[in-house]
């Protein structure tokens, strides 16, 4: 009797997540709530738009939030004294001030919470065919390099993104290695790179993520965990992918938190996992011979819960 009960007083760990949410399919909240649920978090969501699909079908429709009304709604949950967490998540924004209302409550929570742990995905673009492109309006940049990412401490960008936030070019793993120390130097203790273009030593079928993780010990010692994972690429175009990757990491470095290789390990397993049963299902779905459509490659996040609550690992990290 005395293991259940003390299973069931297990500390709670609870997350405020602010990211965009769809009626139908999975991208922010929706593709990161489900998979935080399955692996014992409390996860308190704001919703900054409310759409009734991503924005890669062919139409949508639905509302966003303004910076005022975030505020009003963490308002609320001060006046209840019910804004304690342990970790803040964000991803997708399209707005300068809501991003900036985003760090104010980031800060205040943290002086509620010194140990609270915020994880950014700072989403600004991506490279197709080498070339990178911004997705959202630029002015965008100088807040998240400013003003987020010295209060984030993790942050998941992709190669461009790094790139931008640095200002510096990856051209050789080695040059990824000193960017990410860059981006220590400005703030967060975890940084991984979660898609690049260097070429990955098992072949070009494969896609290389590379992980940073420094900590400062008592006596002052900088020790400075670095990885690479290589992980099958996946033919398709999938969408919320880094909102599942952004979540699925915050669970595994709460578990694993001196060991980014295991976090990593588990985070990229439960995601090759969904992303392949996403499109098997998608092509049965779409017949042979025919490309799947938005609809028919939306995440098999519910299929997929014994994946995600305890992934097999099929894919493992090298440490650099």
């Amino acid at each position: 009797r005395a293991g259940a009960r003390g299973a069931a007083m297990e500390p709670e760990c609870r997350v405020l997540s602010i990211q965009s949410h769809v009626v139908r399919g999975y991208v922010g909240n929706k593709a990161a709530t489900f998979p935080l649920q399955v692996l014992g978090f409390e996860v308190d969501t704001v919703n900054s738009v409310q759409f009734s699909n991503h924005t890669g079908y062919a139409h949508w429709k639905g509302q966003v939030l303004n910076s005022d009304e975030l505020h009003e709604l963490y308002e609320g949950l001060k006046l209840n004294k019910v804004n304690r967490y342990d970790y803040v998540l964000t991803g997708y924004t399209r707005d300068t001030s809501f991003l900036a209302m985003v760090v104010d409550i980031v800060q205040e929570l943290k002086q509620q919470n010194s140990n609270l742990v915020y994880v950014c995905d700072p989403v600004m673009g991506d490279k197709w065919n080498g070339e990178g492109s911004m997705y959202v309006p630029k002015d965008l940049l100088p807040v998240y390099r400013d003003k987020v990412v010295p209060v984030a401490d993790i942050i998941t960008p992709n190669q461009f993104e790094a790139e931008l936030l640095t200002g510096r070019k990856i051209y050789t793993e080695k040059d990824a290695l000193e960017v990410m120390d860059m981006l220590h130097a400005m703030g967060p203790e975890t940084v991984v790179i979660t898609s690049s273009d260097l070429q990955a030593p098992l072949g070009n079928d494969y896609l290389i993520a590379l992980g940073s993780h420094r900590k400062t010990k008592a006596d002052g010692t900088r020790i400075t965990q670095r990885i690479r994972v290589e992980s099958p690429k996946v033919d398709a175009v999938f969408v919320g992918t880094g909102d599942l990757f952004a979540a699925m990491l915050l669970a595994w470095t709460h578990k694993h938190p001196n060991n980014l290789k295991v976090a990593c390990e588990k985070t990229v397993s439960a995601m090759q996992h969904v992303l392949q049963r996403t499109i098997k299902s998608a092509k049965v779905q779409a017949g042979e011979g025919n490309k799947p459509n938005s609809a028919q490659l939306e995440l098999r996040m519910v299929q997929s819960k014994k994946d995600i609550e305890n992934p097999e690992i099929i894919v493992k990290a090298t440490v650099l």
